[in-house]
């Protein structure tokens, strides 16, 4: 697969392929569509009231037969006595279960009269009201106590046609995964290798389906027939309609939203999520569409290293989906989005010097920066850093990079392109405040800016009105250097133990920098924070390169 070209004329690097699971994919980034969740229902349930069937009028002497009420049927929820009018049959049956005989007497027309006797004390109630033989104080049985009391503390059940029953989740669910299925049984491999990777990875997705079927909240079986969905996608032939490598990327991203809805911890499920995003975000250009899901890939991205901080892959791809989001955004947003781009290769730098893909990436998009702040000219403040130093910044990284993986070809042709930038015969030139040479500490008035020039083998003070050309031939290990009858401080590459950087009263104002050697602490102060992360790279990198062996690569490159 080509890589793609930058507007600067470098490709960007993109990360190896994924593996299932716990290493994630390649660089490349597209974003789903949420998967749609049902709408609640706004009406509200009526709640489920027992049908009573209509019963004929009994005979005028009823006889008292046992009515027995159902156990497994719930009684429905008792109502205030008043407002009930016991019917013929309904007052029989309440006599029965209290234990009483029922009155051959009492015929219909004393049952019509007491329902209006009863109308009538509640409409107008007497201080003294007088109790007939058929009224008077309910007895109720345990049967219906124990009842009133389970209804009480039972749920609700829930409509069956309600969105969040278990039988229309079960649908719907059954739905997603058929349509799923139907997808990845239309992909056919490009090649024979293909053929049989996809034969591999339908297997697959069946299990992850049958598993989901059997328990919907199964998070681990949704992301890995995600991670199915979207290996499946790159099997697809880049012109096939049906399917068309979008829809299956889509529906990747809709398992993905599912996994992270029941486990929000699964980091490695919002990593390749942010990187199906960002695939059919490539698809869509530089419109509108592609710009939403640039925006959603990267929030994905930052969701990713919030749960899981040390991962220098993230990083690197954040920086990636931000660098393709500065192309498409206005112009007033992009030099914010290319320096927060910046921030995210530097990140991923520090928790693994020798990830040489994040140290390519930084070197285009400093590359990029430089264009475009010389293109667009205009008077630049003390802070700000010039276009010739950030074209010098970039080739540092690349020139690093090809360091570290001699053999790439998109190191090599990039480096070819901006070898020229570098302070040649030197890798890094810049100004740095110092104390006196063989003092650590000493008052801020004693400390002088001087020029320090890096190159593979150490990092050296230039004596002031010297030229900057210092002499290769120049060796050993101590921290002191005597060029001519000036001493000069001189780090070598091969003493260096660790480089950070450092706030401490004892230095001038400014951004510190501390280099422990197995000689001692080097204390240096750079002109601002944004020129001591240049130096703090530059320093690691050269050092990381020289822990890999890989000095007379960088020798070659600096020295021709």
């Amino acid at each position: 697969m080509p890589e793609p070209e930058s507007q600067n004329g470098l490709r960007q690097e993109p990360e190896p392929e994924q593996e299932p699971k716990s290493n994630p994919k390649p660089e490349t980034e597209t974003e789903p569509e949420p998967n749609p969740q049902p709408e609640p229902n706004l009406e509200p349930e009526p709640n489920p009231q027992l049908e009573t069937e209509t019963e004929p009028e009994p005979e005028p002497n009823p006889q008292p037969e046992p009515n027995p009420q159902p156990e497994t049927e719930p009684e429905p929820n008792p109502q205030p006595e008043t407002e009930l009018v016991p019917t013929e049959q309904t007052q029989t049956q309440l006599e029965l279960e209290s234990g009483s005989v029922a009155d051959p007497s009492v015929n219909n027309a004393d049952l019509r009269e007491t329902a209006i006797h009863s109308n009538d004390a509640d409409t107008n109630p007497s201080p003294h009201p007088q109790l007939r033989k058929d009224e008077g104080s309910r007895t109720f049985t345990m049967r219906e106590l124990l009842n009133g009391l389970k209804n009480d503390s039972e749920p609700e059940r829930e409509d069956a046609n309600s969105p969040y029953s278990p039988e229309s989740q079960q649908q719907q669910h059954s739905d997603q995964n058929n349509a799923a299925m139907d997808l990845i049984n239309s992909v056919v491999g490009v090649d024979e290798e293909g053929r049989s990777r996809q034969r591999i990875l339908t297997f697959a997705a069946r299990r992850y389906a049958t598993a989901i079927e059997r328990n919907p909240e199964d998070y681990d079986a949704l992301y890995n027939w995600a991670l199915v969905l979207q290996e499946s996608a790159d099997n697809v032939s880049p012109d096939s309609t049906s399917p068309s490598k979008d829809a299956l990327l889509e529906e990747a991203c809709k398992k993905y939203d599912e996994a992270t809805h029941l486990c929000p911890t699964l980091h490695d499920a919002f990593y390749n999520w942010a990187i199906a995003i960002s695939d059919r975000a490539k698809m869509r250009g530089r419109t509108k569409e592609a710009e939403e899901l640039w925006k959603q890939a990267t929030r994905n991205y930052e969701k990713a290293v919030q749960l899981n901080w040390n991962s220098p892959q993230a990083l690197n791809n954040w920086g990636l989906a931000l660098q393709e989001l500065s192309a498409i955004v206005p112009a007033r947003e992009k030099q914010k989005i290319v320096r927060t781009a910046i921030s995210k290769f530097r990140a991923a730098i520090q928790l693994q010097f020798d990830f040489h893909r994040a140290i390519y990436n930084l070197g285009t998009v400093l590359y990029g920066l430089a264009e475009d702040t010389l293109r667009t000219g205009g008077s630049m403040s003390a802070q700000e850093v010039s276009p010739n130093e950030l074209y010098s910044q970039s080739a540092i990284y690349i020139a690093a990079a090809h360091a570290l993986k001699p053999n790439y070809s998109v190191y090599s042709s990039a480096l070819r392109l901006v070898r020229s930038m570098l302070p040649l015969p030197h890798l890094k030139f810049g100004y740095l405040t110092a104390p006196p040479v063989g003092t650590t500490i000493a008052p801020h008035n004693d400390w002088k800016r001087s020029e320090f020039l890096l190159d593979h083998e150490r990092l050296q003070q230039i004596p002031r009105g010297e030229q900057r050309q210092v002499p290769q031939s120049l060796s050993g290990r101590s921290t002191d250097a005597v060029n001519g009858d000036k001493k000069t401080i001189r780090v070598d590459i091969a003493d260096i133990i660790s480089v950070s950087a450092c706030a401490d009263l004892t230095l001038p104002p400014g951004a510190g920098l501390c280099i422990n050697t197995s000689h001692g602490s080097v204390f240096l102060v750079a002109d601002s924070w944004e020129s001591l992360d240049g130096w703090l790279d530059a320093i690691r990198l050269v050092y990381t390169i020289y822990v890999r062996g890989k000095s007379d690569v960088l020798a070659g490159i600096i020295t021709g």
